[in-house]
């Protein structure tokens, strides 16, 4: 209920959002006509339209978006037509008299005044807006819309999107039932019905060319006069109780770029992890029964594994993300357990779930679990079958399963390792392994990047490169989408500000380098700053220099950086770039590239 009413509310903003601009003119056409009869039946068009093409396109794959770009040039012409014929009554006339049956259609679109509409008129109209319609995605509709491409398609996505699109139509119908009492007022003192009929046509006209332009989800998706993001951000933290943010520092665990259903971090496992004496047995019911695992289209260091396979051993399922710090950060006790219990008759099994599009290269993944000494069992999830046959929700997530197949815990996120220990070795117990030992030391397990965060000092929260999630972001006209564009770093940053200076292509997931030098600045209070960052299309390494105020970082640099502050990317994942000691404050980190080609993805701290 919460994220229906939230998905509700980020659609009624809409209406405060330039990327309305383009479809009010198709919703005013109707404004002097009855709103039983025409204006309703045409946001009920919309909605349904907008609600059926987002599902499809979140959960269907490339094939979805391409057909809908047919659509929308077929609705943009339907439309344009549509324009023309209230603003050249005759001229409509000659151009439909060869197709009676359509001209009679569309003359009811732009009747004189005084007749009223049909409701399938205007529902048409409303379908044709509704493929036109590319809404600003502010935190919301992306929480909606990550959380459906994850999970698939179901009634709940669906229910979502319509709650948005719902929303986005109340605040439609206030602004026409405001819009025809005006409209009507003009039309009696001024006798300007005529004119004002011509001018929304025009109008409809300039949304086409708005729309045919990319207007709607390029200049418009990046200016805005009212932050409806920031209003956006708060409803979520004030109704979530702040437990949605894209990636949950606080928490300490991580999740796909506001996933649905985050509230179980406050209200989950952190309630469930109550400490109990070491030799009291844990209450550990059952979860559910451990699913498929069917789904991964590949499996490392073992072959294929069945739910009937691990029938009398006890399993632990890590879901996780090589450029992931969180998943990097509990990653070296997983491995602890994996080789401590391994005898004793304890699987561990490594979910791989990408999060970033290079994640979804298998050599890559190869080469990450090679390199971290991850030598258990590893699914590589790319179509995130198992994390939905699970209905995860976050990374890492650890679910734990009894030697009969049945889930007995589960836990998100970092942390509270000595209690993840103490399930598994009562799970061993009850499967005839009582000889469980000491238990890890935090001393021996986590060091470099998988040392444990400073909470207590981070300020500064996981940051987006590429557009779609993006925040914060201190150039001053925005970032530019999809092109070429020449960057001017501001001269002054506040707290957890970045910016680009150079020419940077900023696509959806990473701004890539487009010259042969280029440079990312971020104020930043944290102890440790890491940027996951690849090479370019011709794996070339990168060389790169950092800096800390100015200043080589010294003893501050971070395990892939040296003193002076130089380093290269050499390969797609997770670089460690300042680790601080003692006292931290408020820093402009500088990452200046040497060579073109670099691609930037996400600043995480630590």
């Amino acid at each position: 209920m919460l994220l229906i009413v939230l998905a509700y509310l980020g659609g009624a903003l809409t209406i405060l959002s330039p990327c309305i601009l383009p479809v009010l003119p198709f919703v005013f056409s109707r404004a002097d006509q009855p709103f039983v009869r025409s204006g309703l039946p045409l946001l009920a068009g919309m909605a349904i339209t907008f609600a059926a093409v987002a599902t499809l396109a979140a959960v269907g794959g490339g094939w979805v978006t391409q057909a809908n770009q047919y659509g929308r040039w077929v609705a943009v012409a339907l439309l344009g037509v549509f324009g023309l014929t209230l603003l050249l009554p005759s001229f409509a006339e000659r151009l439909m008299r060869p197709f009676v049956s359509a001209g009679n259609r569309l003359s009811e679109f732009a009747q004189a005044d005084g007749q009223q509409v049909r409701a399938s008129s205007s529902f048409l109209l409303g379908i044709a807006t509704g493929l036109l319609w590319a809404p600003c995605a502010g935190p919301i509709l992306g929480l909606v819309l990550t959380g459906a491409a994850l999970r698939g398609a179901s009634v709940g996505t669906t229910l979502l999107l319509v709650a948005y699109a719902a929303g986005a139509a109340t605040s439609l119908a206030v602004a026409l039932l405001i819009g025809g009492r005006v409209f009507a007022a003009m039309k009696r003192s001024l006798g300007a019905g005529e004119w004002i009929r011509r001018g929304i046509g025009a109008a409809m006209l300039l949304g086409v060319v708005a729309i045919s332009l990319g207007l709607d989800t390029g200049v418009l998706a990046r200016v805005s006069t009212v932050a409806t993001g920031g209003i956006e951000q708060k409803l979520v933290d004030s109704l979530s109780g702040g437990s949605m943010p894209a990636k949950a520092v606080n928490n300490n665990l991580a999740t796909p770029a506001q996933t649905t259903a985050a509230t179980d971090a406050a209200t989950g496992p952190a309630m469930m992890r109550a400490a109990a004496p070491a030799d009291a047995p844990l209450s550990l019911p059952v979860e559910g029964e451990l699913p498929s695992l069917s789904g991964a289209v590949q499996w490392l260091n073992s072959p294929p594994l069945t739910a009937q396979d691990l029938r009398g051993k006890v399993v632990l399922v890590d879901f996780w993300t090589y450029s992931c710090i969180n998943c990097l950060r509990s990653l070296p006790y997983v491995k602890a357990w994996a080789q401590k219990y391994r005898d004793q008759g304890l699987v561990v099994i490594g979910v791989h779930a990408p999060e970033f599009a290079f994640e979804r290269n298998v050599d890559n993944v190869k080469r990450a679990t090679h390199d971290l000494g991850v030598d258990y069992p590893v699914a590589i999830d790319n179509n995130y079958a198992i994390w939905r046959a699970f209905g995860n929700q976050y990374w890492p997530a650890h679910y734990f399963i009894d030697a009969k197949g049945q889930i007995r815990f589960h836990h998100f996120g970092e942390g509270d390792y000595a209690h993840s220990e103490q399930v598994i070795q009562q799970l061993l117990a009850e499967a005839g392994h009582a000889n469980a030992g000491a238990m890890v030391s935090d001393d021996t397990v986590a060091k470099g990047v998988q040392m444990a965060a400073d909470n207590a000092d981070m300020q500064s929260p996981e940051t987006y490169v590429g557009y779609e999630r993006a925040e914060n972001f201190g150039g001053r006209a925005g970032e530019s989408h999809d092109r070429v564009h020449t960057y001017a770093a501001p001269g002054q940053l506040a707290l957890n500000q970045w910016g680009l200076a150079g020419a940077w292509n900023v696509g959806a997931e990473q701004a890539t380098l487009a010259a042969s030098t280029g440079t990312i600045v971020y104020r930043f209070h944290a102890r440790d700053l890491h940027l996951v960052l690849g090479p370019g299309k011709d794996n070339k390494p990168v060389r790169f220099r950092v800096s800390v105020d100015g200043a080589a970082p010294g003893n501050a640099h971070g395990s892939d950086v040296m003193a002076d502050g130089t380093g290269t990317v050499t390969e797609q994942r997770l670089y460690q770039l300042v680790r601080q000691s003692g006292d931290v404050k408020d820093h402009t980190f500088t990452i200046e590239f040497l060579d073109p080609g670099v691609e930037a993805y996400a600043f995480t701290f630590g």
